[in-house]
This record gives structure tokens, C-alpha cells and sequence, in this order.
């Protein structure tokens, strides 16, 4: 009888290999010593599909999957490749990335809505857990869902009340997601030429929820079969994802908890204390982890923590409710998506609170071989392990389970069972930017606007924009081609907006401060930052917090000077490490809206030509602004900076000119 071949033992991920930042490598070296398994070594185990990659395979109905490879040699003449059906090659991709634009805005957009709830249960007095905190963002929202925010009485104008303002937001944003008739409101919050070429293109989103329904209506087997149709509808719900959903999340978190400005805290899993009871905080929604961090910095738990022989409590997060907690509170930064493991392997991590996206299964198993608490907080995202705790958030009890869970962590403090081991890395960073504190840093509290920002692009200071965010992805070396794009880009006088882990990336390699840009940018760019006080990357917070990006391209427009559309500006877009589907429905929001935008590793668009070249080259010629990829860091920052000089041309400052004293004339001359 022949004997039973052994199976292969999994293959082991090299630290250095499988990431570009130390305190990363050293906990995968320790993960391996203890033998728990983490992404970096199932990455190194299963290869992805090399069809699917491409975006070539259907699996929309049950005669499939229909699998249709590119010719090894190409495709010369026609392409005859079909599925059972008859879909093309084209359709097929097609339909994939319209399902992907669907997921991604579904994600963000439900993440609005969440914050809606929260805020119109606040508006109604509902909760006494919630108030609104920023009076001044709210009469700003408020004309943009027109609300009016003062009233005749007796012939003569007068406020209206702050409660009623809130109640109206609060009402008319819900509405934003289901109205029957009528247009996505904040459409009109884009300039003019832009709103007008979406109307003439009829994508302007009718509500935020339809245009989600109606992609996975149209890839529906049999329905929507040309690939130019489907991205209509792709631009459709990307726009509502960008300018109405992630939008109205920004604005009503920034009423709810207020408006972030400039402050310093610290990024790295180095972050975390032994001494300490430390709670990592991880997913996308603020709802919970705000009052989290109100009950883990009160006396009454600072008090039992050192009961338990605790010296205090170290909240940290990871991903986006990182971003949310330490753009409002400073809250230091644990990491990234790809480091959300390795914070519980540190052996010092009593409770790892989730809520919703990017949340990884295997928590749940690395969270067995540790004395870490898993808890689940979200309704619609539960774990099925024994060992995950759900405590579901609701926003009339959030104080009391806030309490819980802090509680719970506590007592958890006493119970660790390794050898801990927390790496001691961490870095220095300035967060919390955004369309209201750069015009602060950029004018000051009396004359506060882009327009200084708009003089050093235009005398050459500044060479221009670049929003660079996203996700990490394990196919790729951890880190580095954010930190590479980020580098060249800032070394070329390119100013860095950025958000999500790609922000998160940014300060744990020191890239979020003042003093960066005399090490990493070019002569230009550091001047400004050396005037203004800013680093050459602004933090602007999380990934629904792109909307920030683009209300602040608008203001650039708006200062004058350099053109009257997005896609007139020097900008350019940029995901390096891409990963969710959220960033393929933020890519084609930033396209529609005018910018060139360029992802790294791969699109899934490449096995279908004829619908590639359609996204990257000719949706220019529609929105002013097209899709390209290139995974090399390199050449990708200089496809974004070509592009930007190209920009500079058209606009006729390609040539740096002398800063000049402008006077009152001057200006309005410019602004005109």
C-alpha cells in the first residue's frame, strides 16, 4: 500500500520582505517564534486567482463561474471570448468593478447614515449621550440641504433657533438616502462647470441608496450588457458615495463631535504602555468610540484601573475610527490595517473593540493564543468564534456600554498570559486638517482663505496637489509604496493631502510633522511649510474624510487663479497600496469629479482591453479626469507630477515666477 505523502508545512513570510517598517517586522518574527499565523504568512501561501485578478471571471449566475483568460499572445483582431451567456469580456469586467463601486460606496455611505441616526436622535433629544458640539459647522451644512438658518418675524430677520437648525439637518440629511423624487443636494457643492457636466451626462445621483440598488439591478444576469452603461451607473453611485453619503458622514460627525483642527499625538503599535490597561480601537464608525474615550479618561476608571495594578489606561486605534479619534482627541495611533493582528501578539492588548470594515476574521483566532477580549459592537459585523464578545452598540445606552466595555478590559488587566513584548517604535505626528484649519494656517484668523495657497502654486513654490490614500495590501511589501509615492511627490514641491491607513502610514514613518519637510521636500514647498508652520503631508483624516479633499479642491477654485473646474487644478489622485472596495468607488468618484488618479498593483479591468482603455483614456474626454495604474512607487509619483506639470502648462504658470506685494486691485483682478 503506498504511503500517504506528508503535507507541506504552510511557508513562513520573511518579516523584511513582507513589510518596509521595523516595528511590523519584528512582530511578525515574534508571531512565527509563538506560531501564530497572520496575513504576512497566508499571503506567502495562497496566490490570488490569475484570472479573476484581471476582472474576467462572472460568477452572477448559477451556469457559471465563466472564466475568460486573455490569449497568451493577446488579443489580435476580435475578441470572441463569451461566457454561457454570450457576455463579453467587456461586460463581464464591467459588471465586476460596477459591483465594486457598489460595496464601496454601500460601505460608506451606510457609515453615514449610522452617523445620521446618532445625529438625529440627538437633534430630538433622544440620548443625553450626544450634543452638538460645533454650532458654527452646523449654519455652514445647513444652506447646502437648505435649511435656512434665520426667519422673518414682524419684517425683520432674525436666527433661528439651534435646536430647530439641528432637528431640519438632522431630518433632511436622513432623507438624503431614500427621497423619492428630486437630486442628491450636496451636488451643487461642486463648481459649477463640474455640476453642470454631470447633469449634461445624466449622473447626477436621484438619492444615495437607489444608485447602489440600481448597479446590482443592472449586473443582475441579462440586464445591463453595455460596458459604457454600466459605468453611467458606476459615476451615478460613486458620486453619491463621494459628494452625498461620506460627505454628510464628515459633516455631521464634525456638528456631533466637532470640527478636528491641528494637534500633536504619537503613531506605531510602540504606542502602547505594559504598565497600562490598553484598549485598541478598530473599524470605521466614531459613534461608539467617542464615548469610549470620554469613559476611559474619566477619574471613576482611571480610579478602578489602578485597583487592578494598572498605572492608567492607553486607548489606541487602528484604521479609520483611529483617524476619527485622534483628529478630535489626540488619541495615538496603534496602526494600520495590515498591523491590527500584531497589536494583540504584543501580549499587552486587554480589549480590541471593532465596529464595521476592514475588520480581519483571524482576530478572532490570534485573539485565542492571548488573553485579549474580542468585542463586536456593530449589529450588521459579528464574528461566529466562541471566544468574540458582542455588546451591541446602541446610541440611547452608548454611555452604559462604553462603561462595559472599559470595565471589561479592566478586569482583563490581570489576566495577560505571554511574555509581553511591545516594540518600541513609535513617532511623532500633526493631525486633525482640514477645508477649515488649512484656511486658518493659510490666512489667519482675519483674512482666512486659499488664496495664499493659490499664490504658491501659482509662482511655482508649490508645484501642486496630490491626495494620496488607501488601504495596505499584503500582496505588496507593507508600506513602502506609500512612503515611496509620499517622498517623491513631497521632494518635487508636490503638497500631500492624505487620509485613511495611508495617513496612518505617513506618521508612523514621520512624515506628519514640521521639521519633515527640511528633511524630504523640495525647496519650494519647504519654504511654505517653514512659514506656515505645516508639515509638507496634512493629515485630513479618515477614508470617508476624502470629502474633505474634494470641498478642498473647490476652495482652490473658488480663491481664483487657477481655472474653474477640478480637472483645471494641478492634482492628481493616488491609492498605492489599494486593497478595498471602498477605494475603487472613491477612485471613480475622484475621476467623474476631474482627477487623474492613479492606483497601484493592479486594476481588474486589464483582461478586458477594449473597457481598460475606456476607463483610462477616454473618461477623460468626459469628466476631465481618468483612471491609471503603475505598481513601481516611482514612476507612479511621476505619472501624478507629469500630469500636475501638464496642468501648470495649460494654465499658462509653468514658469516660477517672483512673489509680488498684490494690492486690493491686484486680487480681485486675479479672482476674476
Amino acid at each position: 500500500m503506498a504511503e500517504k505523502k506528508k503535507a507541506k508545512a504552510p511557508k513562513l513570510a520573511d518579516p523584511i520582505a513582507a513589510s518596509y517598517e521595523v516595528s511590523t517586522q519584528e512582530m511578525i518574527a515574534r508571531a512565527q517564534e509563538l506560531g501564530v499565523e497572520t496575513i504576512f504568512d497566508r499571503a506567502v501561501n495562497m496566490k490570488p486567482c490569475a484570472i479573476g485578478i484581471q476582472g474576467i471571471c462572472c460568477k452572477n449566475c448559477a451556469m457559471g463561474p465563466c472564466r475568460l483568460p486573455l490569449p497568451k499572445g493577446g488579443i489580435e483582431g476580435e475578441d470572441t471570448r463569451k461566457g454561457l451567456c454570450g457576455a463579453t469580456a467587456n461586460t463581464i469586467a464591467a459588471r465586476n468593478f460596477a459591483r465594486m463601486v457598489a460595496a464601496g460606496a454601500a460601505a460608506h455611505s451606510d457609515h453615514g447614515r449610522s452617523v445620521a441616526e446618532v445625529f438625529l436622535a440627538a437633534a430630538k433629544k433622544e440620548t443625553s449621550d450626544y450634543q452638538i458640539k460645533d454650532t458654527q459647522k452646523l449654519l455652514a451644512v445647513a444652506p447646502h440641504l437648505g435649511v435656512a438658518t434665520t426667519v422673518e418675524v414682524d419684517g425683520e430677520t432674525k436666527d433661528r433657533d439651534i435646536d430647530e437648525i439641528a432637528l431640519e439637518v438632522a431630518e433632511t440629511a436622513i432623507n438624503e438616502w431614500g427621497k423619492s423624487e428630486g437630486e442628491l443636494l450636496y451636488a451643487k457643492r461642486a463648481p459649477a462647470p463640474l455640476y453642470e457636466k454631470w447633469k449634461k451626462q445624466g449622473v447626477i445621483p436621484r438619492n444615495i441608496d437607489r444608485e447602489i440598488v440600481e448597479i446590482m439591478h443592472r449586473t443582475h444576469m441579462g440586464v445591463d450588457q453595455d460596458y459604457k452603461n454600466l459605468i453611467k451607473q458606476c459615476t451615478r453611485a460613486s458620486l453619491a458615495d463621494g459628494w452625498g453619503g461620506s460627505m454628510l458622514a464628515t459633516d455631521l460627525q464634525d456638528i456631533l463631535f466637532g470640527t478636528p483642527s491641528p494637534l500633536q499625538s504619537e503613531a506605531n503599535l510602540g504606542i502602547m504602555k505594559e504598565d497600562h490597561v490598553n484598549i485598541i480601537v478598530h473599524g470605521h464608525e466614531p459613534v461608539l468610540s467617542e464615548v469610549i474615550v470620554a469613559v476611559a479618561q474619566s477619574q471613576e476608571m482611571l480610579d478602578y484601573a489602578k485597583e487592578k495594578g494598572a498605572k492608567g489606561i492607553q486607548l489606541g486605534g487602528i484604521c479609520c475610527t483611529a483617524n476619527e479619534m485622534l483628529q478630535r482627541h489626540g488619541i495615538p495611533t496603534a496602526g494600520n490595517f495590515l498591523q491590527q493582528e500584531l497589536a494583540i501578539i504584543t501580549g499587552a492588548c486587554e480589549a480590541m473593540v471593532v465596529d464595521v470594515q476592514c475588520i480581519m476574521q483571524n482576530l478572532a483566532n490570534v485573539a485565542k493564543c492571548f488573553h485579549t477580549k474580542l468585542i463586536t459592537t456593530h449589529p450588521i459585523a459579528k464574528i461566529e468564534q466562541d471566544n468574540v464578545i458582542h455588546i451591541e452598540f446602541n446610541e440611547h445606552y452608548a454611555l452604559e456600554d462604553a462603561k462595559r466595555i472599559v470595565k471589561m478590559a479592566i478586569d482583563n488587566f490581570e489576566n495577560r498570559k505571554t511574555e509581553v513584548m511591545i516594540p518600541q517604535y513609535k513617532a511623532t505626528q500633526i493631525a486633525g486638517f482640514g477645508v477649515e484649519s488649512i484656511k486658518y494656517h493659510l490666512g489667519g484668523t482675519f483674512r482666512g482663505s486659499y488664496y495664499t495657497l493659490n499664490d504658491n502654486i501659482i509662482n511655482g513654490r508649490i508645484r501642486g496637489l496630490a491626495g494620496v490614500v488607501g488601504c495596505n495590501n499584503a500582496r505588496t511589501r507593507q508600506n513602502e509604496a506609500h512612503i515611496k509615492v509620499i517622498k517623491e511627490l513631497i521632494k518635487n514641491d508636490v503638497l500631500v493631502l492624505t487620509t485613511g491607513c495611508d495617513a496612518i502610514t505617513a506618521a508612523i514613518h514621520g512624515l506628519l510633522t514640521p521639521e519633515a519637510a527640511q528633511v524630504y521636500a523640495g525647496p519650494g514647498l519647504a519654504e511654505v511649510c517653514e512659514t506656515v508652520g505645516i508639515p509638507p503631508v496634512l493629515h485630513l483624516g479618515s477614508c470617508v474624510d476624502n470629502s474633505r479633499i474634494l470641498l478642498a479642491a473647490t476652495e482652490v477654485i473658488k480663491a481664483g487663479g487657477l481655472g474653474t473646474d477640478l480637472c483645471d487644478i494641478p492634482v492628481a489622485g493616488s491609492a498605492p497600496e489599494w486593497m478595498s472596495e471602498k477605494a475603487i468607488s472613491i477612485g471613480q468618484y475622484f475621476v467623474t469629479s476631474g482627477v487623474y488618479t492613479v492606483f497601484g498593483g493592479y486594476l481588474p479591468t486589464s483582461g478586458a482591453p477594449v473597457f481598460h482603455n475606456y476607463i483610462s483614456k477616454e473618461l477623460e474626454g468626459i469628466y476631465g479626469g481618468k483612471w491609471d495604474v503603475e505598481p513601481d512607487p516611482i514612476k507612479h509619483a511621476w505619472l501624478m507630477i507629469n500630469h500636475i506639470d501638464k496642468k501648470r502648462k495649460e494654465l499658462g504658470i509653468d514658469k516660477a515666477r517672483e512673489r509680488v506685494l498684490m494690492d486690493m486691485a491686484s486680487r480681485q483682478a486675479l479672482e476674476g
